[in-house]
């Protein structure tokens, strides 16, 4: 028979703990679908549906303070498929790019020792997604490329940088938090460092005399508590330095621009949430708490936007909040991370290693009624994935926010009476929790290894011992917790299994002033979790624990004391069988010999046992019996448990403090001394004995490894230099030799057989962590215990705990299209989006929660391409068809109300068609409709205007209003100026100016030449303000355009244009999208949606090379018939061209226009299939 190693199959993994505070702001939710989380040096992959860690990564040598995943903004292909990248930075200042299903790092980045104070993707460009921001302290910026580890530029700037946070609707813009202010910068490229240093600004409040007052408004409600008290002291962006005497806002907790709302700014302070208007630059929003409340942390601004903007102020109202946690001095919330897919999913990280996740639900019903509250009603939207509910179509409520609640009404105002919205209520709900591991020192002990006996009922389970008495008992396979039992009153010191479904454990109190201690012992029975003092009364006031031992068949137990002798215990029965005199040795190293003599006893009892079988029938009737029956019964009784009747022989060693070895059988209730080996003088004081097959080693305090060959008689000694031997422990397995030894500053594997050293591992060197426990999971797995509070399952080389995600056996599957090969993450969403070649979609190659609603045929098209993209986490895919649903449906219900237009005059009824309560939400900002877009705006300048403190603040509030068209509140405005400003008489001048002006030829010509010759010198936003009063904003556009001021230019035209100009201005501004230069091929698109270019879009897709969302555009767009002018204007030319039965085939693809072209040039309706067929091809 060929001898084998048994061995079970575990991955590589880290059981964590508490967290460092350094990892506090180390947490990100990715579009992914996945959490990423810094626990010490190592980074935990978190699956949130699941509440399962997937993966740890370990390569990092110091804390981890950031990771970030890279966006998903970006067209998915074979080239170009959906990954698990990630990228973390350290407290030496390292950046480690991650593929993280393979648990490797794809590059390494390093710049200065400092820790990495910000991370960020770039995702503003089509030419590379590759590009990576990071802040290197204390004052630099370094562009990199997070595929080749290449720097690309590196920027410094004057004062110690914090954070930094990009303008989601111009990437050219960002701001950087800094020690002393903030500073904007508004030329930011990838291709290159910004030229200037930037604009700092500064957060204070201003001073007593103001430069401009205005009286409150007298019907203006008294505010109370934090407003009240927030309002003495209103807060600005000033230019210039605070003064000492002036209260300066110096602890800023975050900055971040508002993704809801351009030109929004959110600062964080500790009692209060500011909203600045980055135009007015001005607060026009608080969020503040009372002195007494608990302070805040963090914030995170969503793309919904459900605040309320009246015209006194942006208000925000209390919707719902979680549970409290118990805070303590240990116990703190470190991070909050937001699912960006859909943002109604929450994860708190807490300072104990605990992961709670949050999910907002949303209840129908009416709350109680409390007119002083002034809440606003919440109403569920009556549309699902962006197109109305039929009504029989199945739904998910809870699939995201924005398809929770829709637009909120004010206070007191009724929903409209021929709406179908219902009230909704949002309640948080706790639905996982990942618990971490306790505070370390821990005690570790692997259950008996794996055999052919115990294969079918096997569970690799780990006991871990900690600090407040509690043992944990983790499942090795899936990595997740089996079971917690509170066991003692004080520290475990120690663990052993008496089988695979119980072990003793012992702990050992604080000492008294006689330096004696209350020793607990307990037996656990892990099915029950029954717990009992092994030891009966003994424990009280006597010398410590210091080991103990379970013999190799697990009968007898050996409990080593300090100063007291030893103790040996008969585990079936739970007797005292000896102990030792007052004179017996004192034991430094223990270990039971595996040999015994169960083998020779059982053969003699199966003897004696047939000899009766055989006595009790005839000759004859022994004949007639099958041997192979009397074979099985004796199989049967040999399997069952020992009999009490059997007790083996064990024998142990021990050594004493002069290093004497002691040998001492145990059979029953008979314990003899035996032989007694004397001293190595090669050796010190022995520390630990392991012991397998022929093979002995000692370990002692000195560092040096003692292996003796039993059967040959031989030791040898091995000096390893490395210090105290703690703890030495042999692999399981037949055959195996390989020895783990743990020192005070590491651990090696050493083959026993070759007497020579495997894998080493040392703290400096290898890793910054110290080892406290070690064992043996597997026959090639280590799992060690450091201080750093985890637990770790390493291979036999001891190098890192990163495994393949596709090797992991998990508790629960987990929904990932990323953890996918590519073709099959491909194939998985085509089969999901479309399934022409059936009648019916099935879903017989995956198994998901959205099952039904993927499968109800009233799902169309549009719906099932927004709701894939959702699950797949796909950003790129979910804006643009989240554009594209909107104006598709629009485009298409405006041509149902007037057919007879043509396709431009279809673009031209772009911003009219669509209902107040059926737009596009304001954070597309250009991309919305023009007369929610000019609405939104009108509202923003009122609410500017209000909060306006200063003359700059007025003057910004009448250009604005001047270019909006509202010329008479601009001149109220102007006139307000007082006449010791400096600008009063050019302010007066505007006035009559703006009041006097008339639409003549001669002023016109006039006013047009100053405004050019303006713009000429440099006057551009004067020059163009000219335009605007008398009514030339297309030129002003093309002015602004000129200049390259892109983004005013679509701002101009969205507010003051007709459609037939502003869709001129924006197809000129998706011209320029689409250069080199720029490279925004995909905003360039979304432009051209929103204007309803839909087949200027279907060719830009095809050749970008999107090829699967071009077809699936097309196909939509055939679905609601606003593709048929195309069809329509291609029978025409086919007219043209004399091809009257290939006009007639396109004139009937194009609806009633083409109908209304086949009845006037009386064609007759193609019928010859191969004719169609050419015609098609």
């Amino acid at each position: 028979m060929i001898p084998y190693t048994v061995n079970i199959k575990l991955a590589a993994r880290t059981l964590t703990g508490a967290l460092n505070l350094q990892n506090k702001t180390a947490v990100d939710w990715g579009w992914q679908g996945l959490i990423a989380q810094g626990c010490h040096s190592s980074i935990l992959i978190i699956d949130p549906k699941t509440a399962q860690t997937i993966q740890v990564l370990e390569r990092h040598k110091t804390n981890v303070v950031k990771v970030k995943w890279s966006r998903e903004n970006y067209y998915h292909n074979l080239s170009s498929p959906y990954c698990l990248r990630l990228a973390s930075g350290d407290a030496s200042g390292k950046i480690i790019v991650w593929d993280v299903v393979s648990g490797t790092a794809h590059c390494e980045i390093q710049e200065h020792s400092k820790p990495i104070q910000d991370l960020e993707w770039l995702w503003n460009q089509d030419a590379s997604r590759d590009l990576l921001l990071a802040v290197h302290p204390p004052n630099y910026i370094v562009l990199w490329n997070g595929d080749t580890g290449t720097k690309l530029w590196k920027k410094s700037y004057a004062e110690n940088i914090l954070s930094f946070s990009f303008d989601p609707f111009d990437p050219s813009n960002m701001a950087l938090l800094t020690s002393e202010g903030i500073v904007f910068i508004t030329d930011f490229s990838h291709s290159k460092p910004p030229g200037s240093t930037g604009k700092k600004v500064y957060i204070a409040s201003p001073h007593a005399s103001p430069a401009h007052t205005k009286p409150a408004p007298a019907a203006a409600p008294v505010p109370t508590g934090a407003k009240k008290a927030l309002n003495k002291v209103k807060v600005l962006i000033t230019n210039e330095k605070p003064t000492a005497e002036a209260v300066t806002l110096n602890d800023c907790l975050q900055l971040s621009y508002l993704p809801s709302k351009r030109n929004h700014m959110l600062l964080l302070y500790p009692r209060e949430i500011l909203i600045l208007d980055l135009e007015l630059s001005q607060t026009v929003g608080v969020v503040a708490i009372e002195r007494s409340g608990v302070p805040f942390i963090q914030v995170r601004a969503l793309h919904t936007f459900t605040a309320n903007s009246s015209v006194q102020e942006l208000v925000y109202d209390l919707r719902s909040q979680c549970d409290a946690i118990r805070v303590t001095k240990t116990v703190r919330p470190y991070r909050m991370v937001i699912c960006p897919v859909n943002e109604n999913n929450a994860a708190l990280m807490v300072s104990d290693g605990r992961v709670m996740l949050w999910e907002l639900k949303a209840h129908t019903g009416r709350a109680a009624a409390n007119p002083s509250s002034g809440l606003s009603p919440l109403y569920s939207p009556v549309s699902f994935c962006g197109a109305p509910l039929g009504p029989n179509q199945k739904r998910i409520q809870d699939l995201s926010l924005n398809s929770m609640i829709g637009q909120t009404l004010i206070a007191g105002e009724a929903p409209p009476p021929s709406s179908n919205q219902q009230e909704v209520q949002l309640k948080f709900l706790l639905t996982g929790l990942l618990s971490g591991l306790p505070l370390p020192p821990f005690a570790i002990r692997m259950c008996p290894p794996l055999t052919t006996k115990n294969i079918n009922h096997y569970q690799p389970l780990l006991a871990v011992g900690t600090s407040n008495g509690s043992v944990l008992v983790y499942n090795l396979t899936s990595g997740l917790l089996h079971k917690e039992l509170s066991v003692h009153s004080c520290e475990v010191r120690g663990i052993e299994w008496v089988s695979l479904t119980s072990f003793l454990s012992f702990a050992t109190s604080a000492p008294n002033n006689m330096g004696l201690v209350r020793n607990e012992l307990q037996h656990v029975d892990l099915p029950t979790g029954r717990c009992f003092a092994f030891r009966g009364e003994r424990g009280n006031d006597e010398p410590p624990i210091e080991m103990i031992k379970v013999s190799h068949l697990k009968q007898y137990l050996v409990v080593v004391f300090r100063d007291k002798p030893l103790e040996l215990w008969d585990i079936r029965t739970g007797t005292l069988l000896r102990e030792m005199a007052k004179n017996f040795p004192t034991v430094t190293a223990l270990e039971w010999s595996p040999s015994h003599n169960l083998k020779s006893l059982k053969k003699k009892q199966m003897a004696a046992r047939e000899a009766m079988a055989r006595q009790t029938v005839s000759d004859t009737e022994q004949s007639s019996v099958e041997s192979s029956v009397i074979s099985l019964l004796q199989d049967a009784e040999s399997k069952s448990e020992i009999s009490q009747a059997i007790s083996a022989r064990e024998h142990f060693v021990f050594t004493d403090t002069d290093g004497q070895v002691y040998h001492i059988t145990v059979e029953g209730n008979t314990v003899k001394d035996g032989a007694r080996i004397p001293p190595d003088g090669s050796m010190g004081s022995i520390a630990c004995i392991a012991w397998k097959g022929d093979t002995l080693v000692l370990g002692d305090v000195d560092g040096n490894l003692n292996f003796w060959d039993l059967k040959a008689r031989l030791s040898r000694g091995i000096p390893t230099h490395r210090g105290w031997v703690k703890k030495i422990r042999f692999a399981p397995g037949k055959g195996n030799q390989k020895l783990l030894v743990m020192y005070t500053d590491g651990a090696e594997v050493w083959d026993t057989k070759e007497v020579q050293m495997v894998s080493s591992m040392r703290i400096g060197r290898n890793v910054n962590y110290r080892i406290l426990d070690i064992d043996w999971c597997t026959s090639d797995k280590v799992v060690l215990a450091s201080d750093d509070g985890c637990i770790r399952v390493l291979e036999m080389a001891m190098k890192s705990a990163s495994y393949r995600m596709d090797e992991q056996d998990l508790t629960d599957p987990v929904w990932c299209p990323y953890l996918l090969l590519p073709r099959a993450a491909l194939t998985l969403k085509a089969f999901l989006l479309l399934q022409p070649w059936s009648g019916t979609f099935t879903m017989d190659i995956t198994q998901v929660d959205m099952k039904s609603v993927l499968q109800d045929p009233e799902l169309s098209l549009l719906q099932r391409c927004l709701l894939v993209s959702r699950l797949f986490g796909d950003e790129s895919d979910l804006q643009f068809w989240t554009v594209a649903s909107h104006y598709l449906q629009s485009f298409a219900q405006a041509r149902q109300l007037s057919v007879s237009k043509s396709e431009e005059a279809h673009a031209q009824s772009e911003g009219t068609h669509s209902s107040p309560q059926n737009h596009l939400d304001i954070c597309h900002d250009i991309l919305c409709e023009s007369s929610y877009f000019q609405k939104f705006q009108l509202d923003r300048v009122h609410l500017q205007e209000v909060k306006r403190s200063s003359y700059e603040h007025t003057k910004k509030c009448a250009d604005q209003l001047l270019l909006l068209g509202q010329t008479d509140r601009a001149v109220q405005l102007l006139l307000e100026t007082s006449a010791d400003n400096t600008s009063y008489y050019c302010d007066s001048l505007k006035a009559c100016l703006v009041t006097t002006i008339t639409s003549s030829g001669p002023s016109q010509s006039t006013i047009k030449l100053v405004a050019t010759n303006m713009i000429a010198n440099g006057k551009l936003a004067e020059g163009v303000q000219l335009l605007c009063l008398i009514d030339k904003a297309a030129d002003a556009c093309r002015y602004l355009q000129t200049y390259g001021e892109w983004n005013r230019a679509a701002w101009l035209a969205k507010v003051r244009l007709n459609p037939a100009e502003s869709s001129d201005v924006l197809k000129r501004w998706a011209e320029h999208l689409c250069s080199s230069q720029v490279n925004q091929k995909s905003k360039a698109i979304l432009v051209l949606l929103s204007l309803g270019c839909f087949y200027k879009v279907g060719e830009m897709l095809h050749s970008m090379r999107h090829f699967g969302r071009s077809a699936l555009f097309i196909e939509a767009c055939l679905k609601y018939g606003v593709m048929e002018a195309a069809f329509l204007d291609y029978a025409r030319l086919l007219r043209s061209l004399g091809l009257r039965e290939g006009a007639a085939l396109w004139a009937s693809r194009a609806g009633s226009a083409g109908q209304q072209l086949m009845e006037d040039s009386k064609f007759s309706k193609p019928s010859h299939p191969a004719l169609i067929r050419h015609f098609l091809l």
